[in-house]
């Protein structure tokens, strides 16, 4: 790709590095990595915007280190879904998941989400096309972070929820958004109870499993966090050990496991990672999938039933 294309998309589609970590408020090893994590995400988005030839792109992935490179795979999507939308042909966002994008899938469609939020796309046309009837609603979560992230005061601080998302697609959205709080609160404990008790009851068991997909996934906290965290979830607990056990398939299936993974998965799970990704494969066989019992709702449940969290009796009540 031509140099001056590359500016252009970049002026068009880019996100700057200030946008990217304007949510950061310290310099603590905790805000550090999640400034990192960001920046993949988004480094891997603009890496689409300057050349989006495989043969190019994955290589320049690839280069990022094991921990974070499911981040790069994630802004890559993020990236492709945004061409799709502006120009014609095939699909590339297609294209990656059934080729190099293929073991990062729970991340590419969270990157897919992330875009069509960015661009001001409604989900619902763009996850029809999607094959997987329960991976499909992960769009809805990256759709969620994106607006709890980029635009904290109207999401998360106003709670406010788009009107064109049907019912259960304001639950997943709320998962992203549950995500976003724990980088918008430098996954401080307190910070992020409070962050959820300003939200309506009903929206807390969602918001705290977005929490478990963040705190397994993403990490940068040590044990006595985590542990503190299951006691603010109350009894949210078993939603959230719904999110992080989901999170260590995904990692497991890129070949990216992390220690923070599999703390979470100790302490929020009560097995470890490797037990909690067999009891998202035995969740995922023969699923329904009905306009009243969308997949991944049935997924989540089945989860959380063979999870057997028990609830802490102090946190969230509500």
């Amino acid at each position: 790709m031509t140099l001056s294309l590359s500016r252009l998309r970049r002026a068009v589609m880019g996100v700057s590095d200030a946008e990217a970590t304007a949510f950061s408020r310290g310099d603590t090893p905790t805000w550090k990595h999640l400034e990192t994590v960001v920046r993949t995400a988004v480094g891997g988005y603009h890496a689409v915007l300057d050349g989006s030839r495989f043969d190019d792109l994955v290589p320049r992935l690839d280069r990022i280190p094991l921990e974070f490179r499911g981040y790069a795979y994630e802004g890559a999507a993020m990236g492709l879904t945004g061409l799709d939308c502006f120009l014609p042909g095939a699909s590339r966002l297609q294209a990656y998941m059934d080729g190099p994008g293929n073991p990062h899938i729970y991340m590419v469609h969270i990157g897919a989400g992330e875009a069509l939020a960015r661009l001001r796309r409604k989900p619902d046309p763009f996850m029809r096309r999607l094959t997987d009837p329960a991976l499909r609603w992960l769009v809805m979560d990256g759709y969620g972070f994106h607006e709890g992230f980029f635009k904290q005061r109207r999401f998360v601080e106003r709670q406010q929820v788009p009107v064109h998302l049907s019912p259960f697609a304001r639950r997943v959205f709320d998962q992203g958004v549950g995500r976003s709080i724990w980088f918008t609160s430098g996954a401080d404990v307190d910070r992020i109870a409070s962050a959820i008790a300003a939200f309506p009851a009903h929206r807390h068991a969602d918001l705290w499993l977005g929490i478990g997909v963040a705190c397994g996934y993403v990490g940068g906290v040590g044990r006595p966090t985590v542990e503190a965290l299951r006691v603010a979830a109350g009894r949210h607990a078993s939603r959230m050990a719904v999110g992080t056990a989901f999170v260590a398939k995904g990692r497991l299936r890129a070949g990216n496991l992390i220690p923070d993974t599999e703390l979470a998965c100790e302490v929020l799970c009560g097995v470890c990672a490797q037990d909690a990704a067999r009891l998202v494969d035995r969740a995922f066989e023969d699923l329904p999938d009905t306009r009243s019992a969308p997949a991944y709702d049935t997924l989540q449940r089945r989860l959380e039933t063979s999870l057997a969290v028990t609830p802490s009796t102090k946190g969230d009540t509500a």
